[in-house]
């Protein structure tokens, strides 16, 4: 499965953005799918991902009640909505896809580019 994830851009702390990740093949909705964030000098680390028929998401602390990730497996897009950002969000976001449960980065298969997000303060 090929992904290509859009949406990053510049925003003002408080404020939202909403990250796409659009994926090629038929096979999408077999997938979990799941979002990584890397910012400058750091490892890529979990956001957050969701389950194959979008019924069950997780979240990692720093972000939890404030990103939401859901699916829409009839248009083999996830999306990342991302509301009260802070400029520590700042980093490049990836989409990636996974056949089994969990957080890590090597459980993912199948990668998209980054999409840039910026939070000034």
């Amino acid at each position: 499965v090929q992904l290509q994830a859009s949406g990053g851009g510049l925003v003002q702390a408080g404020g939202s953005l909403r990250l796409s990740c659009a994926a090629s093949g038929s096979t999408f909705s077999s997938y979990i799918m799941g979002w990584f964030r890397e910012a400058p000098g750091k490892e890529r680390e979990f956001v957050g991902s969701i389950s194959s028929n979008g019924g069950l998401t997780t979240y990692s602390d720093s972000v939890r009640g404030r990103f939401s990730i859901s699916r829409d497996n009839a248009k083999n897009t996830v999306y990342l909505q991302m509301n009260s950002l802070k400029p520590e969000d700042t980093a490049a976001y990836y989409c990636a896809a996974a056949q089994s449960w969990g957080r890590s980065r090597s459980q993912y298969d199948y990668w998209g580019q980054g999409t840039q997000v910026t939070v000034s303060s």
